[in-house]
């Protein structure tokens, strides 16, 4: 369990998710990440030069990805330090958020900026030689598209392996991953209730070049698909046999997110509101059997919660990364939860997943969630490409 770990309230910020090939499909993720936490600090009247360290995250790669860490300090404004990148697949903001934990548990640092950028869109094709290979022919491959379709350990497509772990516990049908999806949806929509008040307490603008002179802004999630139980029903499972069409699982998309991650007395300092606190208390990670990976949330959660001291009564938001709707449907059942009740106001299953920075969106939703309920402790999970899962519980108080 973490002591001295805090977020400060409203220290956080996530740009709208735009569906692959949308408005961001041409924007540089390092770029973009920095040139918008640049813009929030100065609404927020921080002064970049506080932090001592950036911990990055990015799974895509990208031009200069090289040096991706330093590069995105000096162009959000902190020239002078240093950072590191983290690539976890989809758990990678829960891993550079509890990396920068530890370092201020540590006493390395005591205030960290944590960035996670990831453009889907337009991925790179890398090539190698192969000298012993038939007339010498290359080998390649499409960071995106090829490791969606294969993992070379386990040998299936990430669909599979959650049709593997609906396989083998049983009892979850179609109807029942079209009901939870359904829910989903209603539950993003309470995020968009009253001119998106919700999402103003976290969200900022991206934006893009539309032309040399002209650029334009996204301001909310683009290339939402609208989803009811009866546009479901119809549309059959991709697999066949299996329990989820194309509408039960996400889509690939752009967008950023920020995260400050300091000392209590810090945070206190940099809070919106100093009566609200925001702590990091635990980090839980592990890897489920081969080609099952929807299954590596309930023992990575688990982790967390006994590093916390807490159980699942205690918990008073959930949420999850949920690229399938059986990862819900399993880890309700195995730990007993209300399926219809975690990942209130959205999550990646509706609004896309960009990798990087889809777990930070979610842990900063959950620490508005809490907000709104007066406090309390709050889990996020998720899968992860190699049948693996990594979690975060947070307090607020």
């Amino acid at each position: 369990m973490y002591s001295k770990a805090y977020i400060p309230y409203g220290g956080y910020y996530s740009t709208p998710f735009v569906r692959w090939q949308g408005s961001l499909q041409n924007e540089h993720a390092v770029e973009l990440a920095a040139s918008t936490t640049k813009k929030w600090l100065a609404t927020k009247e921080i002064d970049p030069k506080i932090f001592e360290y950036l911990v990055f995250g990015k799974t895509i790669g990208q031009l200069h990805t090289f040096y991706d860490g330093p590069w995105a300090a000096a162009l959000m404004g902190a020239p002078n330090i240093t950072g590191m990148h983290i690539t976890q697949a989809c758990s990678t903001s829960t891993t550079v958020l509890n990396q920068a934990a530890i370092s201020i548990e540590a006493g390395l640092y005591e205030t960290s900026f944590c960035m996670l950028t990831d453009r889907t869109s337009n991925g790179p094709f890398t090539v190698w030689p192969n000298p012993k290979g038939p007339g010498g022919e290359l080998i390649a491959e499409s960071w995106l598209m090829d490791n969606f379709a294969n993992d070379p350990w386990a040998g299936a497509a990430m669909i599979q392996t959650a049709e593997n772990v609906v396989q083998k516990v049983g009892g979850i049908t179609k109807e029942d991953v079209d009901r939870v999806t359904a829910r989903r949806y209603e539950q993003y929509q309470d995020a968009l209730a009253n001119d998106r008040a919700f999402q103003k307490r976290y969200m900022v603008s991206a934006e893009y070049k539309i032309s040399k002179k002209k650029t334009g802004q996204v301001k909310t999630d683009e290339g939402i698909t609208p989803t009811t139980f009866e546009s479901l029903t119809p549309l059959k499972p991709v697999i066949p046999g299996g329990v989820h069409s194309f509408g039960a699982q996400t889509h690939p998309a752009d967008g950023n997110c920020g995260l400050i991650v300091t000392t209590k007395d810090k945070a206190r300092e940099l809070s919106s509101d100093k009566n609200i606190e925001v702590q990091i208390l635990s980090y839980g990670y592990a890897r489920a059997e081969k080609a099952h990976m929807a299954a590596a949330v309930v023992p990575a959660s688990q982790m967390a919660l006994d590093k916390a001291g807490i159980c699942v009564k205690d918990l008073k938001s959930i949420k999850s990364h949920n690229p399938f709707t059986a990862n819900d449907l399993y880890m309700a059942n195995v730990m007993g939860l209300d399926v219809m009740n975690m990942n209130n106001y959205g999550c990646s299953l509706v609004y896309g997943h960009p990798q990087g920075p889809t777990a930070g969106r979610g842990i900063i939703e959950m620490i508005e969630e809490l907000a709104i309920l007066g406090g309390g402790y709050g889990l996020f999970t998720g899968c992860a490409a190699g049948d693996t899962g990594a979690a975060l519980v947070i307090r607020v108080s």
